[in-house]
């Protein structure tokens, strides 16, 4: 046993022995040397702001030439002028400009054709601010398919690549092109002119808040609207269909949907909107097969020249009439508690006054639960439909005081054969209600009841 323990005892001391004479005699920075070879080398290191151009060259193709304009976005000039994908480009300068490998293959290769170098199969031309140039050689895949070999022209190193940078740098034309048919920023969009066939509406906006401007003035609904600026600047062309004389044929013979006019601060775009009833066959789903009618919605651009098919989406957001984009809501105080609520309802008057999280009336405070019922009830009466007459003899009043005392509203609400129809101050739609909403807010109203003293509370 004490043999065995001194065995022990002379191993453990030569390897600390062994650590403290490697740590006393290696040189400095050997350490961070060796861990430093472990590390593959970069293929390129560039100041991605610096980048201006870039050429994206492929065997049998036409090159495609992006380049950054004077206000710093990116355009396509080659092989036609055409908007770019900003985040598209901005994707394959972020690549190439930090572009690391998977290892060095050869320091010094002369045999490129066996790397699928020579020719290379893409090739990316990087054209710096001082117009300085960086050429990325891209070769064929290793034979195992899990990486790409790569160099850059003038340095006779060949290295390998990761799949996904290969893939995030061979782009086509229509990978980058801009496809939005409207180019403008929906949250600087202050007008959108909707012209149909039935009914022409237009829209305005105020900071935040949508207005209807035609065929009457009247509330928007505000995330209706805001929704249909999102889908417009949306759209996209559908490349599918390479087939451009097709395409144009049939928005000739379509029928007109809607035509849209978009306002922001550059000026106005237009889309006019076209739908054909098309059957299977004709869209080569089910050649030979038995027709069976199918909508195909096609688009023309003031932005961008050329006609494409759209998704039905976009086309069924323009299919709708003003009452659609109507605010429904009698009152717009929203998920906020509003400040003072007066109603009227035959010889009976509720005034009630909110201090803090309290309800208040005639100096008592109202008992919480009930409170907050009544204000639900008000703040949920909403129209189910529009009509154009049917408002008189209103039997009920009410003023709702919000945001702090800077908005009143007033409404009027009148007793109709199916329900109740209510018109607010300054606004000439009516609002038709159910009798159930409104019933239910007069009953609440009137169920209201001071709040029981502390020590008589169950």
């Amino acid at each position: 046993m004490k043999i065995r323990n001194l065995i022990v005892a002379a191993g453990v001391f030569f390897i600390l022995a062994g650590l403290l004479y490697r740590s006393e005699h290696q040189k400095p920075g050997e350490e961070g040397a060796k861990a430093a070879a472990d590390v593959p080398p970069a293929i390129l290191k560039l100041d991605a702001a610096s980048i201006t151009r870039l050429d994206l060259v492929k065997q049998g193709e036409k090159p495609i030439v992006v380049a950054k304009t004077d206000a710093g976005k990116w355009r396509i000039t080659e092989p036609q002028p055409l908007g770019a994908d900003q985040t598209a480009v901005s994707g394959i300068v972020s690549t190439v400009s930090s572009l690391n490998s998977e290892r060095l293959v050869d320091d010094k290769a002369t045999d490129l054709k066996s790397y699928g170098l020579d020719p290379p199969a893409f090739q990316v031309d990087v054209t710096e601010k001082d117009h300085k140039e960086q050429k990325l050689l891209i070769g064929g895949d290793t034979p195992t398919g899990g990486a790409t070999y790569a160099m850059l022209a003038g340095d006779p190193r060949v290295f390998t690549m990761a799949p996904f940078a290969k893939s995030s740098l061979e782009k086509s034309l229509d990978d980058l092109r801009d496809k939005r048919l409207l180019t403008v920023d929906p949250d600087k969009i202050s007008r959108i002119e909707l012209a149909r066939k039935n009914q022409d509406i237009e829209f305005g906006r105020n900071k935040e808040d949508w207005q209807i401007l035609r065929p009457q003035p009247g509330r928007a609904d505000t995330f209706l609207v805001g929704e249909l600026a999102r889908k417009l600047t949306d759209a996209r062309m559908d490349l599918s269909d390479a087939d451009a004389k097709k395409t144009a044929a049939a928005f000739a013979h379509a029928a007109p949907l809607a035509t849209v006019k978009v306002t922001d601060e550059a000026g106005v775009q237009e889309l006019q909107v076209r739908q054909s009833q098309e059957t299977k066959s004709q869209a080569g789903k089910t050649p030979g097969g038995a027709p069976e009618g199918t909508k195909a919605y096609y688009a023309k651009s003031s932005a961008v020249d050329g006609i494409y098919k759209i998704n039905a989406d976009l086309a069924q957001s323009l299919d709708k009439n003003v009452d659609d984009f109507r605010n429904k809501k009698l009152f717009d105080f929203g998920f906020s508690d509003p400040d003072k609520i007066e109603l009227h309802s035959g010889a009976k008057t509720y005034i009630f006054t909110r201090k803090g999280e309290d309800w208040w009336r005639d100096g008592k405070k109202m008992e919480p639960v009930s409170a907050q019922e009544m204000v639900s009830k008000l703040r949920n009466l909403a129209a189910d439909k529009f009509p154009e007459n049917g408002f008189a003899n209103p039997s009920v009043d009410v003023t709702v005081t919000s945001g702090d005392g800077k908005r009143q509203e007033k409404a009027q609400i009148a007793k109709s054969s199916d329900g109740y129809v209510a018109k607010r101050e300054n606004d000439p739609a009516l609002y038709h209600l159910e009798s159930s909403s409104v019933d239910s807010l007069l009953k609440a109203a009137d169920e209201i009841k001071p709040e029981a003293p502390a020590g008589k509370k169950k």
